[in-house]
């Protein structure tokens, strides 16, 4: 089991694009899969993030808090301006706007974590800010989306509260009171987190795409281009704000992969809550949730190979010198 979990977190991002894949062009393969469980597919997802919490991760809000507080500023101003920019800028219509603000107004996922530890980033620091904003996204979330819908669609705020409260909040809050007081019996389970948290995303990914294949295909191009630019273009805003405040690479890595990659399963969920006359506004979340996987791979991967060439390049030094 835990090989196949190892496996599985290993090839996320493409076990991700294959099943969206099918359940776009052959829905009818995935339309077992009810909308209706998203929310406890999430909620899975959310006490699996709680089982791996100690107090350890939020002694670097003590310990640092300058960087966490710029990382909290960035996530939540960052992402939602740039899903606001984008959407009015290629004319989206109210459900894809609404959906795209969601994501971007959402906090940072636990894939954020993993891929800062590929890239050879600052964990402690990504799990930090994942952490703390993870907190405040039901304040921040609902009214950050206020202000940049308000004047276009209802916005129901106190659902949006209840709902990240329920579905985020609660699971968080009880896998880390039983990996506080269950440490032993954690530590074997969360060597098959990676495949229950997977296989969960997939759901929701193919719930959504499945239940919603002709509404995605019919708008064309668009709603793609837009979610790939939101994400990239928060890695390339997160990773220049580490340069202009100049942060040691780790951190710039840690910083660019948290504000680029973001909780879209949240965004999904929050979508039908929030949103339930806007059956488009699931969308930009589930396709989210497929590219930030891709990207965030590749991003770790580039990291990776950078740092080793400066390494390579620093050594060289030595030696000449």
């Amino acid at each position: 089991m835990k090989k196949v979990s190892e496996f599985v977190g290993k090839y996320m991002a493409v076990i991700v694009l294959v099943v969206a894949a099918l359940a776009l062009f052959v829905p009818k393969t995935c339309l077992w899969v009810q909308t209706s469980w998203i929310n406890y597919l999430l909620m899975l997802v959310m006490f699996g993030m709680g089982l791996t919490l100690k107090f350890e991760d939020f002694a670097i809000v003590f310990k640092r808090p300058k960087d966490i507080i710029i990382g909290c500023v960035a996530q939540f101003t960052i992402m939602p301006l740039l899903a606001f920019l984008l959407g009015k800028t290629f004319g989206l219509e109210a459900g894809l706007l609404a959906g795209v603000i969601l994501v971007g107004t959402c906090p940072g996922g636990t894939a954020s974590n993993v891929m800062t530890y590929l890239s050879r980033g600052d964990v402690a620091l990504s799990v930090g800010m994942t952490s703390v904003n993870t907190l405040l996204a039901p304040f921040l979330t609902p009214f950050i989306t206020y202000l940049l819908l308000k004047t276009t669609v209802t916005v129901d705020v106190m659902s949006m509260f209840l709902s990240i409260i329920k579905v985020v909040i609660v699971p968080i809050a009880l896998g880390f009171v039983i990996n506080k007081f269950f440490g032993k019996f954690t530590q074997k389970v969360a060597e098959v987190l990676p495949l229950i948290s997977v296989t969960a995303i997939t759901l929701i990914v193919a719930a959504v795409v499945s239940h919603n294949s002709e509404r995605i295909l019919a708008t064309g191009a668009i709603v793609f281009v837009v979610v790939i630019l939101h994400n990239l273009l928060g890695y390339l805003v997160g990773f220049g704000l580490g340069l202009a405040l100049k942060m040691p690479l780790p951190r710039k890595k840690a910083l660019a992969i948290e504000i680029g990659m973001q909780n879209s399963g949240l965004a999904t969920s929050l979508a039908g809550t929030a949103f339930p006359d806007l059956a488009m506004a699931t969308v930009p979340g589930a396709i989210f949730s497929v590219w930030h996987n891709i990207s965030g791979a590749l991003l770790a991967n580039f990291f990776r190979r950078l740092e080793e060439k400066e390494e390579t390049a620093a050594t060289k030094e030595e030696k000449t010198a």
